[in-house]
């Protein structure tokens, strides 16, 4: 098994027996190697206190993750060890109380051996996501929304009385806390198939409790007609598909492009949106990234800008140009009618996209002999549109043009 090899420490410090379970061995039997490897580890008693002293002989973090249920993880570079206590009287019993068979393989660390009581190997090998036993799932319901997750990172199907179970128990999920229900569609939306996936999820009611989904709608053609945008986005304008693999921020695990595609299960009026996202606790920033998305999308959809309209647009948008063109795509809007903006947007010296001050408002204030006041700022904002719209094209220019516009204000 891939897992014994470089371990970070020994694991003779470890009471016997230990099982690794869960992901790592799935991924070992499926061959599948990742950056950082995550280990989940069984031991019979005290999970905590062994996970503690092991961070501390290893100078590695340590995070408690459950105390009543006796998990703990430690942190060492480039590896993730969960260490949690034995549900049940053996390694067996532990297993039964799993979501579906190819998380319930354990293998011990000592004797080299796999214990597979429910077939899970055959169903990693058929490609088959097959629940353990439906009390299980409705134990923990986020078990449900975790078979879609888990089919679109390994390309799995659904067995098919698993999938009638999950689909009879729909409306569970509406009782799993909302930071759990976020997290896992976090990790789905960032999987390349999440598409194909999330429709299922949709017509298998699993999200309704979350965002009241309108009946009839084809958020399946939606979400393809969006992955057809952002992936002609990559082939004309890689500049803008790599800002759609950027992350909102370091502690939200989710990128643009990802969160783009969430948008599209949402409501399209800003208030219930933001309701919604409220109701499954998004971030702050993820909620201003789609009222920026709703607010700002109606104006590509008809005219061109003028080049004022375009100016303050591209002052609202901010970073989410990228994520607004692909959005624009996705409701049918042309490239080509898009070329404008992009334009712009791509030449680091367009006043219009990326407008640099001709002059400063203390410049301004001690030119005009003006106070401080919210008008010296609508003054700086003006400067800038009569520099992309007229003769406007250095601090003299700018002051004079202040002055005019003062005088006009004065005059009314």
């Amino acid at each position: 098994m891939q897992f014994l090899a470089n371990l970070p420490f020994d694991i003779d410090l470890l009471p016997k027996p230990v099982y690794v379970v869960g992901g790592a061995v799935r991924d070992a039997l499926l061959g599948r190697v990742r950056a950082e490897l995550d280990l989940d580890l069984v031991i019979s008693t005290d999970a905590v206190a062994v996970a503690r002293q092991l961070a501390t002989t290893y100078q590695a973090g340590f995070v408690l993750l459950d105390a009543e249920r006796q998990i703990a993880r430690v942190v060492f570079p480039g590896l993730t060890v969960d260490i949690a206590q034995q549900d049940g009287a053996d390694i067996r019993k532990d297993l039964a109380r799993r979501d579906y068979t190819l998380n319930a393989i354990a293998y011990d660390l000592q004797t080299q051996q796999s214990i597979d009581p429910f077939g899970g190997s055959r169903d990693i090998q058929e490609r088959t996501i097959r629940m353990v036993g439906r009390e299980n799932l409705i134990d923990d319901p986020l078990r449900l929304l975790r078979a879609y997750r888990q089919g679109a990172q390994l390309n799995f199907t659904i067995e098919s009385a698993t999938h009638a179970a999950i689909r009879e128990l729909a409306p569970l999920l509406t009782t799993v806390a909302a930071e759990r229900v976020l997290a896992e569609l976090r990790y789905l939306l960032q999987t390349p198939a999440s598409s194909q996936w999330l429709a299922a999820l949709v017509a298998d009611a699993l999200l309704a409790g979350w965002l009241e989904l309108p009946v009839g709608a084809d958020f399946e053609a939606k979400l393809q007609q969006f992955d057809r945008a952002t992936e002609l986005i990559k082939q004309s304008y890689p500049a803008l598909d790599r800002e759609l693999s950027l992350t909102l921020r370091q502690t939200i695990s989710i990128d643009r492009r990802s969160l783009g595609k969430f948008t599209l299960l949402l409501s399209p009026d800003l208030k219930l949106a933001t309701s919604q996202m409220l109701r499954l606790t998004c971030s702050s920033a993820e909620i201003q990234v789609v009222g920026t998305l709703i607010t700002y999308l109606p104006q590509l959809l008809g005219k061109e800008l003028s080049l004022r309209e375009q100016y303050f647009w591209f002052q609202s948008v901010g970073s989410n140009f990228s994520l607004l063109i692909a959005i624009a795509l996705t409701n049918g809007v042309k490239l080509v009618d898009l070329q404008y903006l992009i334009d712009r947007y791509l030449d680091p010296d367009s006043q219009v996209a990326h407008p640099t001050p001709l002059i400063s408002g203390h410049e301004l204030m001690q030119a005009l002999s003006l106070p401080p006041s919210p008008t010296i700022g609508k003054l700086l904002t003006e400067i800038q549109v009569a520099r992309i719209t007229k003769n406007v094209a250095n601090a003299a220019d700018a002051i004079e043009f202040a002055n005019k516009f003062l005088q006009s204000i004065d005059s009314r």
